[in-house]
């Protein structure tokens, strides 16, 4: 019923047959392999996020789009994506997440190829649409794969701090990449670079990827999925347009149609016997805490990105790409990051490790309140340096902490809530910390302005870049008081956004405090404490906490429910070794 494979543990079949000895947790070279294979889905799709970056020039020019469509072009591939998270990853744990994952892979070069040829801005739109839903099977399953494949926590942790350097890394080098081939090529070519990687995945991933799926999730919950759906949609949009145009009605009513749906939502899962989204993950500390813990990183991370790439635009007179080339300096830093926290948190407490890593991030944003006006680059590039690093640090030990409290078989659907996590994080703190700088801006720029008649000052007013683009009309004397006024109030916006991100940063890391004794118990030869399933008569145990292990007696499982795969069950087939039962099914071919 079983066959070795080349990492030294059974492969268990879709019926849960086979099991892992405690000898044979550590992965061998084929895991080590594929976690190789799965980066390239990964850095795709972080980079797609800001690959269009450098391209606005040359789609205008081609494409000839309109304001609203210029925006749904940026728009439409987060919002997909960020809907469908949840939906893919309980797809994933149902159909396979190798399977999954390969679908996903021909969907999203199909997709680039569509967009790399794009005729028109209704059909890149569409394309663009198509990459998110591709791009939505694809992180889910990248981590649903690593949280199977990587069964020893330090392993784990140490994937999952590459996986977090690589996503980061993404993100920065898409501008950059961006920028080059729009040097040589037509824009269709910043898509066009998805086609051998999705390639590649699809060649070698049967090969070098064990299939992965849960053997008690039953169908698939059409209705839940929509109702996912219609809850992070309205609610990522309604952020996104108070971000970018302040309070108006439409993004408030649209962020009141998604919490109704998403209560909807709630309400479903708690009455289903197989929900899609199990409720009573969020009564554990350490899993809820983290969850917590990513949305107040993440909002600091993505929220103050804006800052910085003005500052380098507009207040260092930097072009777009030089100004990109600057902002990865703080990546080939942070780069490291991941894989220190990770080794640091399997000496210590990770609670302590995270914590410290808010303290950095705290410090970085110190910095940033004192970036001058002029000869500013390198205070704000070091006060960059740190909040990413520190944040990072955090967050590749959040993505293993929250992947370590889920049972196995739902990995994929825990890993779709992260992400969709991350997604409203980011935009929550772009509304809200961009809404701070803007407040501050307009506070500042609200003086009268000498020499500029009410009709061309209210431009000014408004952001840096509308000071700049009124300054062209001006002479030269009047235009450069005209931009000194709205440099140091952008200026000061900018020291004022910093003072809220620091305050949330302090903020979590004593939220990280709080929750030491959740973190504790996470730890290879840790009790688990009464607040956790395994100290919760009636609960199931997760296979890393030590209800699972040898010695310890598996739970009864919740009444009117299947005692789930990750316990050492009575009816485990002869030859098993005790304590170590199949997490979910999992398949070589």
């Amino acid at each position: 019923m079983s066959a070795e494979n080349g990492a030294g543990h059974r492969a268990v079949t879709s019926a849960g047959h086979g099991a892992v000895s405690g000898a044979e947790r550590r992965a061998g070279r084929r895991e080590w392999t594929g976690f190789g294979v799965l980066m390239l889905p990964l850095l795709l799709v972080s980079m797609d996020v800001s690959v269009l970056y450098f391209a606005v020039p040359f789609l205008s020019r081609e494409l000839r789009p309109t304001g609203t469509e210029q925006l749904w072009i940026f728009d439409i591939y987060g919002f997909v994506l960020a809907g469908l998270l949840i939906t893919m990853g309980a797809l994933g744990d149902r159909i396979g997440r190798r399977r999954l994952l390969l679908i996903g892979a021909v969907a999203f070069g199909a997709a680039s190829l569509l967009a790399a040829y794009a005729g028109s801005a209704e059909l890149l739109i569409l394309a663009r649409a198509l990459l998110g839903v591709g791009g939505a099977t694809l992180m889910p399953s990248t981590l649903g794969l690593i949280r199977a494949m990587f069964r020893d926590e330090r392993e784990r942790g140490k994937a999952i701090a590459i996986w977090t350097a690589a996503m980061t890394g993404g993100i920065a080098i898409g501008p950059v990449l961006s920028g080059l081939l729009l040097e040589h090529f037509w824009w269709g070519s910043v898509f066009l670079i998805n086609l051998p990687a999705m390639a590649l995945l699809v060649l070698l991933g049967p090969v070098v990827l064990p299939e992965h799926r849960s053997p008690t999730a039953g169908g698939f919950d059409v209705l839940s999925s929509v109702l996912s759906l219609a809850t992070i949609l309205p609610v990522i949009y309604g952020i996104k347009e108070l971000a970018r145009n302040g309070l108006a009605v439409v993004p408030v009513l649209a962020i009141v149609l998604g919490v109704g749906f998403g209560a909807a939502f709630l309400r479903r899962q708690r009455r289903r016997p197989q929900p899609m989204l199990d409720l009573a993950l969020f009564r554990r500390p350490a899993f809820a805490g983290s969850l917590l813990v990513n949305v107040l990183g993440m909002f600091a991370l993505v929220g103050f990105a804006i800052f910085t790439t003005q500052y380098l635009q507009l207040v260092a007179g930097m072009s777009p790409l030089r100004a990109a080339l600057w902002s990865v300096l703080p990546t080939v830093v942070v780069g490291g990051v991941a894989p220190l926290a990770a080794a640091l948190a399997a000496r210590t407490n990770r609670a302590y490790v995270m914590a410290g890593g808010f303290l950095v991030a705290a410090g970085g944003f110190a910095l940033l309140t004192r970036v001058p006006a002029e000869a500013g680059l390198w205070v704000l590039l070091t006060g960059a340096t740190g909040y990413a690093a520190g944040v990072v640090a955090v967050l590749s030990l959040v993505t293993d902490v929250v992947l370590g409290e889920a049972p196995p078989d739902r990995a994929g659907t825990v890993s779709g809530l992260l992400e969709s996590a991350t997604e409203f994080a980011g935009a929550l703190g772009m509304a809200l910390l961009g809404s701070v700088g803007t407040a501050v801006y307009r506070r500042d720029m609200g003086g009268p302005l000498p020499g500029l008649p009410a009709a061309a000052a209210a431009p000014a007013r408004e952001t840096l870049a509308g000071a700049y683009t009124v300054a062209g009309t001006l002479p030269a004397d009047a235009a450069a008081a005209l931009l000194r006024a709205a440099r140091s109030a952008f200026l000061a916006g900018l020291h004022a956004a910093a003072v809220v991100a620091l305050l949330v940063m302090l903020l979590a890391a004593g939220l990280c405090l709080l929750l030491r004794r959740a973190h504790a118990a996470g730890r290879p030869g840790s009790p688990a404490p009464a607040d956790t399933p395994a100290g919760r008569a009636g609960s199931a145990a997760p296979a890393d906490t030590p209800a699972g292990r040898a010695g310890s007696p598996a739970p009864a499982g919740r009444a009117g429910s299947a005692a789930p795969a990750d316990t050492t069950a009575a009816a485990a087939p002869t030859g098993a070794v005790a304590g170590e039962a199949p997490v979910d099914a999992v398949t070589e071919r």
